[in-house]
């Protein structure tokens, strides 16, 4: 059986005193009992550091929210994977509806940033989704298409085993909107048949692909109780820590 990863996205909430203080609630809430599913937090580039210091011999891994494809030079407000992997991290968010939206990253952009963190030896949460235009449209599943097979260009099925897959609707994030379970369900099996069309029956079987848009206590359990669905991305509901240790608990032991 697929472990269950469950990552909390913090995006630009929690300065370093607030990101103390809920780290420390979060390490202090987990128990052995919690063994059962993967927890990464993500928090602000600014208290990367001082999160895994607190981490430290608990379950908690620490991801960062996004990277730069080059290793160093004159690239003023970015940010490396060796800055990164020196903090203490071991993931990272990249292909976030908010890079894609807000600020115009492209699939290939995306791709040099997978294939940068997989040389680096970071994780990527790589993520993946369809606005509600496209989904009304009924174009879900060509958008998702093209978005996996430009993302992950290139990438060798060594290396797709070091990614996780985050099925995000950009119209279910922040809106309080939510996938139904079989919504999400259906696009994570087609997610699933697109590896191994792309790569193999192996790497597809073994891929952990999360589902994240407005995930909270009241809906965990039901989505992460489907076949294909194998943790979540979660965003608001990560910033409280009872909220996100109840969606902890909500993982398939």
């Amino acid at each position: 059986m697929r472990k269950q990863i469950i990552a909390g996205n913090w995006k630009m909430f929690n300065n370093l005193s607030e990101s103390v203080e809920l780290t420390a609630a979060l390490k202090a809430g987990l128990s052995a009992k919690d063994a059962g599913c993967e927890v990464i937090v993500c928090p602000p580039f600014t208290s990367l550091e001082t999160v895994h210091t607190i981490a430290k011999d608990s379950p908690i891994q620490v991801g960062a929210q996004n990277m730069y494809f080059e290793e160093n030079g004159a690239y003023t407000g970015e940010i490396s994977a060796s800055m990164l992997l020196s903090t203490g991290c071991t993931h990272v968010i990249l292909g976030h509806s908010e890079r894609r939206t807000i600020f115009g990253e492209s699939d290939a952009v995306i791709n040099k940033k997978i294939k940068k963190a997989l040389s680096a030896g970071l994780k990527p949460i790589f993520c993946i989704g369809e606005t509600l235009q496209e989904r009304e449209g009924g174009t879900t599943f060509d958008v998702i298409r093209k978005q996996v097979t430009e993302g992950l260009q290139n990438v060798s099925e060594a290396e797709l085993g070091n990614i996780i897959l985050a099925y995000e609707p950009v119209w279910a994030i922040g809106t309080g909107k939510t996938a139904t379970p079989a919504q999400a369900q259906e696009v994570h099996a087609f997610i699933r048949d697109l590896i191994v069309k792309l790569f193999s029956a192996a790497a597809a079987e073994k891929i952990v692909i999360q589902y994240g848009g407005s995930v909270k206590p009241e809906n965990a359990a039901e989505l992460l109780g489907q076949p294909d669905i194998d943790g979540a991305l979660v965003g608001g509901a990560c910033l409280k820590a009872n909220s996100f240790l109840k969606i902890i608990e909500s993982c398939r032991k």
